[in-house]
């Protein structure tokens, strides 16, 4: 019995594995061939036509707008509330923070675990591997770096990339 269930998963995920070349040009992990991406968002309670792929780790609070991209192996950490915009892009990796546990750590667990909420506006770009500080706000249609690690609020409309974060130059 075990062998032909077994079998019948392969044949499902060879079936699925082809409709999802045949269909993007891409390979995907197990849970996304066997998982729709809108769905998930729609479970999260994100917004109409918010795609998450099941790989992402989402803890505590976390609100998304419509029409936002959640790529793959993402972090979001909404342990002291995280809201995310609509129209967004965030790419492959990136993790985004509401908490760290620095002070709980280095005070061999005396002190407490550090929050401040975050936010991502309307229309922002988020390049791959990046790391959003907790506290930061990126404000409507900026752009982060791949990279990037952002530990400042970014103003509406601005550039940045780098580690620190940092404006990119005038053209």
């Amino acid at each position: 019995m075990f062998e032909l269930d077994f079998r019948a998963l392969q044949e499902l995920i060879r079936s699925q594995r082809a409709k999802v070349y045949e269909k993007f040009k891409r390979h995907v992990s197990i849970n996304d061939l066997l998982s729709d991406r809108w769905e998930t968002a729609e479970f999260y309670g994100f917004g109409e036509g918010t795609s998450c792929y099941n790989n992402v780790l989402i803890l505590g609070d976390v609100r998304v707008g419509k029409n936002t991209w959640i790529g793959p192996n993402v972090v979001l950490d909404g342990t002291a509330g995280l809201e995310i915009g609509d129209h967004c892009s965030i790419s492959a990796g990136v993790q985004i923070y509401t908490h760290n546990t620095v002070n709980w750590s280095t005070s061999l667990g005396v002190d407490s675990t550090e929050t401040a909420p975050t936010k991502i506006g309307n229309g922002v770009y988020i390049g791959p591997n990046s790391v959003i500080q907790m506290g930061v706000t990126v404000e409507d249609k900026s752009v982060i770096g791949a990279m990037s690690f952002v530990n400042k609020d970014v103003p509406r409309n601005s550039k940045v990339f780098g580690c620190p974060a940092r404006p990119a130059p005038l053209k």
